[in-house]
């Protein structure tokens, strides 16, 4: 005997079949699936017309943020054994979305100047940022919620209940960088960039705050001040507030598809990303698989 207490769980089979992590986790993205055919069906079917043009497809995936947020705080947070909500409205959900903003916006730029400096990136003068909508609610509110919504406040949160940090950031950023792959100018290379830079900042940002707002803000943050820059993101090409070009090496210019399939943004991202790791397994952040926590609940959140 080693003097440990192994606690007692009393639930029904049925229970525990519910409230197991993985259910949860599927039971979730079911949830966001049908958030998603109902937005689609609302905006395609009943009010195909509504807003006309560029807007029908931001006000659509407007309603899709907002309804997602609305099931999350209805339903989604109640899911599981361990309860937690990832979006608390307080006043560190302010702080943190705006220090994640300016702290994305950081490290984008960071990166264009890099480019810049090793003459893979060039501006020749003003843009007229005509697509400011679709940056800035579309890339930076929709991308950042809905993306971080899916992929940490549920794919990772019961993937880590389960298998435990390491392995849930393992797999929800190979999730995260391989659902890319589709984007215009996407090869295997830019999906693995993404899995490693952007899994890691925004993994490490949650298990840091063990909230999404931070990780929110950094991927909008990101998002947004990449297409102010005039630098496709993610493949999607958006007309910025200067008139920019990249030309060069792949590793370097990214070949069509951006900074992010570069190693600039791998050097960047990734460090920033390893340094809130650090962060996070100073404080105790760090989940144990299930299998190895001997019948204990979660303690690092």
């Amino acid at each position: 005997m080693n003097g440990e207490v192994t606690a007692r769980d009393d639930r029904s089979i049925w229970l525990k079949i519910w409230q197991f992590p993985l259910v949860a986790m599927m039971v979730a993205v079911a949830l966001l699936v049908l958030a998603g055919i109902a937005t689609s069906a609302l905006f395609t079917e009943l009010l195909p017309d509504a807003f006309g043009g560029d807007w029908q497809q931001v006000v659509a995936l407007l309603t899709l943020t907002a309804l997602s947020f609305v099931i999350y705080k209805l339903a989604i947070r109640h899911l599981g054994r361990k309860k937690h909500d990832d979006l608390p409205l307080d006043l560190r959900a302010i702080k943190d979305t705006a220090l994640g903003f300016a702290g994305g916006g950081a490290l984008i730029t960071i990166c264009v100047a890099l480019a810049a400096l090793f003459g893979v990136y060039t501006v020749s003068g003003m843009g007229a940022f005509s697509d400011w909508p679709a940056i800035v609610l579309m890339a930076g509110i929709y991308a950042g919620f809905f993306e971080e919504l899916l992929l940490r406040g549920v794919i990772f949160r019961w993937l880590e209940e389960f298998a435990g940090s390491w392995i849930a950031l393992a797999l929800s950023s190979l999730i995260f960088g391989f659902g890319h792959a589709g984007n215009d100018n996407a090869t295997f290379f830019s999906s693995l960039a993404i899995a490693i830079e952007a899994g890691i900042l925004l993994g490490a940002a949650y298990m840091l705050t063990r909230s999404l707002w931070l990780a929110v803000g950094l991927h909008a943050g990101w998002n947004v001040v990449q297409g102010m820059w005039d630098v496709p993101i993610s493949g999607n090409d958006f007309d910025g507030i200067v008139d920019a070009t990249m030309s060069g090496p792949a590793l370097l210019a990214g070949g069509g598809f951006g900074l992010e399939a570069t190693v600039f943004a791998l050097l960047v991202a990734t460090g920033a990303g390893l340094w809130m790791l650090v962060l996070a397994a100073r404080r105790g952040r760090i989940v144990k698989p299930s299998w190895s926590r001997k019948g204990h609940p979660i303690t690092a959140y």
